[in-house]
């Protein structure tokens, strides 16, 4: 039978599992960071592991959705405090540009190329990244709210757009490093001018 935890070794194991998947996530990205290492740096049973996730992918998932989270509070924070200012295409395009910028920075996002973003969306449950694009969706109207867009402007479409920016972020080395600053923030204009008034 397993143990049971309270609420309080509950929260403790969730949050050492999280600092401990980041860890191994920066140093060892998705494919090397295995159920035993975490385990073992945490000192739980394997089992006890599966108490609180299905596989690792959740874990590392949750992780990763954890600093995108973060991102995005960044973002709204800045939109909400240039909405007093006014907006322009410049302006929003500079924020925006400015989040994909920090998402490269940040040692965990940086760490993953195609490959491990494909094989790691590949392991998880169709429900689990769905409501993942369903989430950014969600956050992407919630900030379009804070200044003047086109009427009937699908939220969807913009949204898949700013996906397609990410994807892009991850062939850096493809587009070539000396023009890829401009060619991101040419994107990033290009999708911001269509949604304004």
């Amino acid at each position: 039978m397993p143990k049971s935890y309270s609420d309080q070794e509950r929260e403790y194991i969730v949050k050492r599992l999280k600092e401990e998947a980041a860890k191994c996530l920066s140093q060892y990205g998705v494919r090397r960071t295995t159920v035993d290492e975490l385990v073992q740096r945490v000192g739980i049973p394997k089992g006890t592991f599966y108490l609180f996730y299905k596989s690792k992918e959740l874990l590392l998932f949750e992780v990763i959705q954890d600093q995108h989270e973060a991102i995005n509070k960044e973002l709204s924070d800045a939109l909400s405090k240039t909405a007093v200012k006014g907006f322009s295409a410049d302006t929003v395009t500079d924020l925006i540009f400015d989040f994909f910028k920090m998402t490269e920075e940040m040692p965990i996002l940086k760490l993953l190329d195609t490959d491990e973003v494909e094989l790691l969306v590949r392991k998880l449950p169709r429900e689990v990244v769905e409501a993942h694009f369903q989430d950014d969706t969600d956050t992407i109207e919630q900030m379009l709210s804070m200044f003047p867009i086109k009427k009937n402007l699908d939220v969807k479409v913009v949204s898949a757009a700013f996906h397609a920016v990410y994807f892009a972020t991850l062939h850096k080395n493809d587009i070539g490093e000396e023009n890829y600053d401009e060619a991101l923030r040419l994107l990033i204009y290009g999708i911001v001018t269509q949604m304004m008034k």
